[in-house]
């Protein structure tokens, strides 16, 4: 009958739940620096978060590089400004919409894939079996994605940032009239080392935390199918909400005054 009951009990169970992952990640980390490392297990991992991602992150760059090219200039048309276009192309591809966008592609194909694989694991038994077999399963099966994840996502941004600024000098080129040899010149002359750095920079955290919450989700995962299927939709959802909350976080350190 107490209201505050419910209130108390889910700050609780909150509570539990952070110290839970907190305790996940030392331990994983603790396991990415330390010997032995499996680098057959970590060459796979890289071509599954990397190669295999890129047509999704490439097309949905492309494509958000044209559309912003002609909703930029849609609005700075109206103040006769359509010569700030390819600064702010390059600026919101660079700096937030190709590692944003990516990190969201990468969450839903591999922080999926992570969980429902992992999960399957537990609830079959088979990362006892590892432990049994003296195989560390931190060791075996989170070092390796988590790795893989910190370092092709910067990879994946980069090639995302061309993608995305070729995506808007189509448009600008072909479709709104612009000159190509003044469109380049422009682009170039704005475009900053700390754009891109702060780009690959968030890159690799969302990468980080695409592999840790697929990871984290899939080896607590219990009760058979359907513990498999809700870890998969929260490593899906917990990623997807730490991306953009931590994307603020280091825009913040970056570029506050």
């Amino acid at each position: 009958m107490n209201p505050l009951r419910p209130i108390g009990a889910a700050f609780l169970r909150f509570l539990e739940a952070t110290g839970r992952l907190s305790e996940f990640t030392a331990v994983a980390v603790s396991h990415c620096v330390r010997p032995p490392f499996y680098f057959r297990l970590l060459l796979r991992q890289m071509i599954e978060i990397g190669y295999y991602s890129l047509p999704v992150v490439g097309l949905t760059t492309l494509f958000t590089g044209m559309v912003l090219a002609l909703q930029s200039y849609t609005g700075f048309s109206r103040f006769s400004a359509q010569g700030a276009l390819p600064y702010v192309v390059v600026l919101s591809m660079t700096r937030e919409l190709a590692p944003v966008l990516a990190g969201l592609m990468v969450a839903g194909r591999i922080g999926a894939a992570m969980a429902a694989e992992i999960g399957t694991m537990r609830v079959t038994e088979q990362i006892d079996a590892l432990a049994t077999l003296s195989t560390n399963p931190h060791k075996y099966l989170i070092a390796p994605r988590l790795i893989a994840g910190l370092t092709m996502l910067p990879l994946l941004v980069l090639v995302g940032d061309v993608i995305g600024v070729f995506g808007g000098y189509v448009i600008s080129i072909y479709k709104l009239g612009f000159n190509p040899g003044i469109y380049l010149k422009s682009t170039w002359q704005h475009l900053e080392f700390m754009d891109v750095f702060s780009g690959v920079v968030k890159a690799a955290v969302f990468g980080f935390i695409v592999a840790l919450m697929g990871c984290y989700n899939g080896y607590h995962s219990r009760g058979g199918a359907q513990g498999v299927g809700a870890a998969t939709t929260n490593a899906v959802v917990s990623a997807s909400i730490m991306i953009l909350i931590s994307n603020y976080i280091i825009t913040e350190l970056f570029f506050a005054k």
